[in-house]
């Protein structure tokens, strides 16, 4: 069968604006953009950084199921943080989701697309 390439939104505005998709499909990989801890269903973002962790990986695991995969399929995460002092509020929260999977992992340490975004997760998948 030849591998055909999806692609999945969540209906974030950002997607149509900055002309880029949640994640694309293609074979047996899933390529997921950074997700910061928005709930898109209310396009709201807590001010906790813990809680926008958990909205990163709820999100996470939506776009993976939508794509055919779950998040035992993850091979690689890039964690993005806007400062240091997030680190410890968030690695309960990303241990928990991670820790039996064990994918490739970096985290980063930048300045984010807003002041109160404090957490983006990328995440790479592979089913095979």
């Amino acid at each position: 069968m030849p591998d055909s390439r999806r692609l999945i939104s969540t209906g974030s505005p950002m997607e149509a604006e900055m002309g880029y998709s949640r994640a694309v499909v293609q074979g047996d990989w899933c390529f997921m953009a950074g997700v910061t801890g928005y709930d898109y269903a209310t396009m709201t973002l807590p001010a906790d950084p813990a809680a926008q962790a958990r909205n990163c990986i709820a999100t996470i695991e939506s776009v993976l199921g939508e794509a055919g995969f779950a998040l035992s399929d993850v091979v690689r995460v890039t964690h993005y943080v806007a400062d240091r002092g997030v680190i410890a509020a968030i690695r309960p929260v990303v241990g928990a989701a991670f820790a039996a999977i064990r994918p490739a992992a970096t985290l980063v340490v930048a300045e984010l697309y807003a002041p109160e975004m404090l957490v983006e997760i990328e995440v790479t998948a592979f089913r095979g």
